[in-house]
Formats: C-alpha cells, structure tokens, sequence
C-alpha cells in the first residue's frame, strides 16, 4: 500500500513511524513532513492545505491512502478535493471538520446529540462577552470560535484577561468551567461505525505543576490507572458514536479520527472540546501501545469497512512523552538553535525521539517550532516509562530547551 502523510509535526512524525511498521505500507510519501520523516519515507515540498496541489502530488505518486494530520488542512476542505479525485482518505471533510474548526458549531452538535458537555453562550460583542462572564463567573474559560493551534483557549481568575483574549479573538465561545481531570480518547470512524483507541492524558500548561500559560500540550502518558474501567465504553456510547449519528444525519458522514477531549467531573463525563485529528502529544504515547497494523486499520475506515465491535490489540505495558521546547515557548519560541544529542537519546533502551518543530540548515538540525521534540519512554509501567523518558531527554542538547519534568509522575505513582 502506498501512503501520502500530509503535515509537519511531531504527530505526523508519530504517525508516519505507525504506518511504517504496518508491513502492509510498501511506500511512504510526506508533504511536507520534516527532519525525522526524512529518515522513513519521500518528503516533499508543498503546502499541505492547497487542495490542487495536493491532488497533483498525489496523481503524480498515486497513493492507495491519503492520511491527513493537521486541522487547518480538513478545515481547508483537502479531504473533500483528495476523495473527489477518487482516492481514499483518512480525515473528515470540510463540513464535518466544523466540529473542530468552530466552537460554536461543536456545541450545536452535542446539543442535537444529547452529548453533556459544559453549560455555554457564543459572543460576538463585548456586552455579550460580559454577560456571559457574569453568568459563569471564576475560574472563566473563554475559547476563541475558530482555530487557533491549540492557543486558542483561556482559562483564567483573572477577569481582565478573560476580557482581553475575548476581544482579540472576536467570535469566542464562553462556558462554565468543569472541574476534574481532563482525558484524551481518539475514535476511529468510517462514518458509520466507531473504534476507540487508548485514553491517554495530556499536560496544557507551560510549567511543572499545571502553572503558566496554556501550551499545545507537554507532555503525555497512557495507560491511566486511576481511571474507571468502564471509562471508554461510557465515552463512546455517550458522547462519540451519538456525535458520529448526527453527524451523518446532516449528511456529513465523518471519516476519520474524532478526538473527544473530556473533563471527569463529580457529575459525570463532560466533553471539553473535540478535535478533527490526531491530538498532540497524546497521540505519540497511544501510537507506541497499538498493535494493530495501523495503515491498514486507516484504509479500512476511509473506504468504509469497519467491522461493528471491532476491539484494537495493544502492546502491554506504558509511554511516557516529555515535549522538549524552545526557548520562550508558547509565547514567542526562539527558532534556529542547534540541536545536539538524539542519536545518544535514541541509544537508550526503550527510547525514542520524534521531532516536531525542527528544520536543517547548513547542515546542522535546528529548532523550527514552539515544541521541538517528542521523546518516548517505554516499559512495563508508567513508572518504568517516566525513568526511561527522562534519561533520553538528558542526552539532547539545544540552548534554551526546556521541559516539564513532572509529566505522569502522579500517575506513576498511583497504585495498580
């Protein structure tokens, strides 16, 4: 099977090291891709939300698959013009993309659902985004309409903040905070029926101990633990399949990856936000565990044969991913340092590193992105995984890096 990977990142990064271990996959085509594709399969230059472009890559290589990554290119509607060519894709079309692509879309969805999900108002005014503040009160959680690369939210006490990121971002989505811990669950769909993947929990904020700004995650793990067994089954019969249904009740039908973000609260599941894609960085750590060959399961979902009930088979054990990130991330990230130290880093047993935001010049491997590596730990538990994560992180070298260093350390420490 040949495959076009469209995207940059460190998710298609994890996605590409996927499909190449599917002994299916015989060819591997990024566009763009980065560092680390290079290394497992043909990178070539294009940007990846230009639909006649990326038909003409793909008449050119002639892929039996077309796996799409980031949002901005669902959202640009290249699923639409990659299908009407006549070739498979994995990754909704532009109209159901709208479930990540507006806020307020998400929520009319979940409300003709019945999926739970946080009490909300759209504002498009000041007056109305005051409104809704008041109504809501603290902690204010204030998410721009549109996206915005996983920057797009505010999550503040802080009154004047909330006001501010409000009119900066014009069409905002204001709802109530949901207190508890918030979980990533990825479904696959071929518009039809649905399949879960493992739960995996990421890590928002800048610094240890969920303080500073929100980032686009750093850090995640899977398995969880602490979380209920009936967990995946409630989701999906609550929350993924009834949005799948509607969805394809609109005559949307939604072919790909629903990522539902969930917040575990005292009353029960509600959804935080839903995304289009594969989330960053849970999507590395949940990548790492599955076992079932991973190109054929996403061909499968875009010509539309996902077997009712299917279960996934999955490597025993954990992932841990610390995000390596430069200097001044999220804020206005230092580009151009040299990185040094993921040959040593992959050296380390059970180790590995997937790069995001990286790019050659002159020869030498520099930073290009806000999160600059992906490095994975695996073992037989979160706390083996944890260990093995950051010795690997403790070989790279990049001026400025910076990590979190407390990613799953409570979970690793709860009890099995």
């Amino acid at each position: 099977m040949r495959v076009l990977l469209l995207g940059s990142g460190g998710r298609e990064h994890a996605i590409a090291r996927a499909l190449r271990l599917d002994p299916a996959v015989t060819a591997l085509h990024c566009a763009p891709g980065n560092a680390g594709t290079a290394d497992i399969a043909d990178n070539h230059v294009l940007d990846p939300t230009d639909p006649v472009a990326v038909v003409e890559l793909a008449r050119r290589i002639r892929p039996e698959l077309v796996v799409i990554g980031p949002e901005a290119v669902l959202v640009a509607g290249v699923a639409d013009a990659v299908r009407q060519a006549g070739i498979p894709c994995f990754g909704p079309d532009a109209a159901a993309a709208k479930i990540e692509g507006s806020k307020a879309f998400a929520k009319e969805i979940m409300e003709a659902a019945g999926v739970p999900t946080a009490a909300a108002r759209v504002c498009e005014s000041g007056d109305e985004v005051s409104a809704a503040l008041d109504l809501f009160g603290p902690p204010y959680v204030v998410k721009d309409d549109g996206l915005a690369a996983g920057k797009g939210v505010v999550v503040t006490e802080d009154r004047a903040a909330a006001e501010e990121h409000a009119a900066a971002c014009g069409r905002v989505v204001i709802e109530e905070y949901l207190e508890g811990p918030e979980i990533s669950i990825f479904a696959l769909s071929d518009g039809t029926h649905t399949v879960p993947m493992l739960p995996a929990q990421d890590y928002k904020r800048a610094y240890d101990e969920d303080r500073g700004p929100n980032t686009g995650g750093m850090g995640a793990y899977t398995p969880l633990p602490w979380a209920p067994a009936s967990l995946v089954d409630e989701v999906m019969s609550t929350v993924v399949q009834p949005v799948i249904d509607e969805l394809r009740r609109l005559k949307t039908p939604y072919v790909g990856v629903l990522y539902a973000g969930l917040a575990l609260t005292p009353a029960g599941v509600r959804v935080v936000e839903f995304n289009a894609r594969f989330g960053d960085p849970e999507i590395q750590v949940v990548l790492d565990r599955l076992a079932t060959p991973f190109g054929t399961l996403l061909q499968t979902c875009a010509i539309g044969g996902l077997q009712e009930g299917l279960r996934l088979e999955w490597t025993p054990g954990a992932a841990v991913n610390v995000v390596v990130a430069a200097e001044n991330y999220p804020a206005d990230p230092v580009k151009g340092d040299v990185i040094a130290g993921i040959e040593e880093a992959d050296a380390v047993p059970d180790a590995y590193v997937l790069h995001a935001g990286t790019t050659y010049s002159d020869r030498l491997l520099v930073a290009a992105g806000g999160r600059v590596l992906n490095v994975i730990g695996t073992g037989p538990d979160l706390a083996a995984a944890r260990a093995t994560a950051y010795e690997a992180v403790d070989k790279i070298r990049m001026r400025g890096m910076r990590y979190r260093t407390d990613i799953a350390a409570k979970a690793a420490a709860t009890p099995s």
